[in-house]
C-alpha cells in the first residue's frame, strides 16, 4: 500500500466531550462529504453506545490500519483500546484517562511507524488526564514526547489555519506575567525556522513569508513602550532575514491582523497566546485547524475544546474537524506526491 493510500488515524479524544460525536456524525456523511479512509483509536463498545445515544445508524469494526481502506466503505474502522470508558456525556471522568492517552500514543505511533499517513486528534481534558499521570502541559507536547526516537524530541509548534490565514502563537499555556521572558532571540528564530521549513516542504509555498507582531502596544513605539520588539523580536528577524527567510516586522499587532494586512504573509508569528488566537477564532471560530509544525508526521486537530455541554446532543458545528481531515489529507496525500517524484 502506498502512502497516499494509507488511512489517517483519529484519536477519539475525551470520552464525555464532543470528540467522538463528531467523528461518528463525519463518518456518518462521509459519502456526500467526500471524506478519505481513517480509523480511529478508541474504545469501540464507548463509540458504539454513543453512535446510539446519537440516533446514527453506523457499523463499526474492530480493524488494523492495513484493513481500514477496505472497511471504510461500509463500517467505521476502530483500532480498540482496551480500558473503562463510560458513555456519560458531559460528565468527564478519571476512569477513561488511560484509554484517552493510549489511543493518542497508539494514533502517532501507527503514523511513526508508517502504517497510518497522518494523525487527527480530538479535544481532550487536560485536568481529567492530570489525575492519570499524564505529564505534560497539552497535546502538542506529548505529541512531541511520542515522537522522540533519539532523546533528542523536536520543537513542536502550534499553527492555528484557515484557508491562506495562519497565525503562530510564539508562547502558549502560560500566564501573561511570565511572556516577556521566555520571548527570546532563539525562541523566535527557532520557530521562524520550522514555520518557513513546514510552509515549504508541507504546504508547497517555496518562498514563504512571515510577518512577526510586537509584543507590546505598537511594537513598541520606538522604545517608548518597552524595548522587548528593539532588543528581542527585531534581532530574531534580522537573523532569520540572513538566513533566507522572507521575515518581516515586528507590526503592532492591532493593524498586522486586519485581514487585508494579514494576507500579504504566509504566516504570522504572534508573541502569546491570545494575540494568536483571537484574530483567528474571529475570523474563522467554527472552522480554523491546529496544526503541529516541528513534528516528523503531519498532525491536525479542530480548533476546539470538548464542548460538554453539546456531548451527546447531536448539535454542535463539525466544521473544523471536517477541515482538520481535509487539511491532513491534503498535506500527507502532497508528501507522497513529492517522495514519488523523487524516486
Amino acid at each position: 500500500m502506498t502512502e497516499s493510500h494509507l488511512p489517517l488515524a483519529i484519536s477519539m479524544g475525551e470520552p464525555a466531550g464532543i470528540g467522538p460525536d463528531l467523528i461518528l456524525r463525519l463518518f456518518a456523511d462521509r459519502v456526500a462529504l467526500g471524506l478519505p479512509p481513517f480509523i480511529v483509536y478508541g474504545h469501540i463498545e464507548f463509540l458504539r453506545a454513543r453512535a446510539a445515544r446519537l440516533g446514527l445508524a453506523v457499523e463499526l469494526a474492530e480493524s488494523t490500519p492495513l484493513e481500514a481502506n477496505d472497511r471504510f466503505p461500509g463500517a467505521l474502522p476502530i483500532a480498540h483500546v482496551e480500558g473503562l470508558v463510560p458513555d456519560k456525556p458531559g460528565d468527564p471522568t478519571a476512569l477513561s484517562g488511560k484509554v484517552v492517552i493510549e489511543a493518542i500514543a497508539q494514533a502517532v505511533q501507527a503514523t511513526m511507524t508508517g502504517s497510518c499517513r497522518g494523525v487527527v486528534t480530538a479535544p481532550i481534558h487536560k485536568g481529567v488526564l492530570y489525575t492519570t499521570g499524564f505529564k505534560y502541559p497539552g497535546h502538542t507536547e506529548f505529541l512531541a514526547a511520542l515522537c522522540d526516537r533519539d532523546g533528542n524530541p523536536p520543537m513542536p509548534v502550534m499553527m492555528l489555519a484557515h484557508q491562506n490565514l495562519r497565525v503562530i502563537p510564539a508562547t502558549i499555556h502560560v500566564p501573561i506575567r511570565e511572556v516577556p521572558a521566555l520571548v527570546t532571540v532563539e525562541l523566535l528564530v527557532n520557530i521562524g525556522r520550522i514555520v518557513a521549513h513546514d510552509l515549504r516542504t508541507r504546504f508547497g509555498i517555496a518562498a514563504p513569508r512571515l510577518g512577526f507582531a510586537g509584543l507590546n502596544p505598537h511594537a513598541s513605539e520606538g522604545g517608548h513602550i518597552g524595548t522587548e520588539d528593539l532588543d528581542i523580536v527585531a534581532p530574531a528577524i534580522t537573523q532569520l532575514q540572513h538566513d533566507g527567510i522572507l521575515a518581516e516586522g515586528p507590526f503592532p499587532a492591532d493593524t498586522l491582523f486586519y485581514p487585508s494586512h494579514w494576507r500579504r504573509y504566509e504566516a504570522v508569528i504572534a508573541m502569546y497566546h491570545d494575540q494568536a488566537l483571537i484574530p483567528i477564532k474571529t475570523v474563522a471560530f467554527d472552522e480554523a485547524v491546529n496544526v503541529t509544525l516541528g513534528l516528523p508526521i503531519v498532525r491536525t486537530s479542530p480548533d476546539h475544546g470538548t464542548a460538554f455541554d453539546l456531548a451527546g446532543s447531536g448539535k454542535g458545528s463539525h466544521a473544523s474537524f471536517l477541515a482538520a481531515i481535509r487539511l491532513a489529507d491534503q498535506l500527507t496525500s502532497r508528501a507522497a506526491q513529492q517522495q514519488s517524484a523523487a524516486q
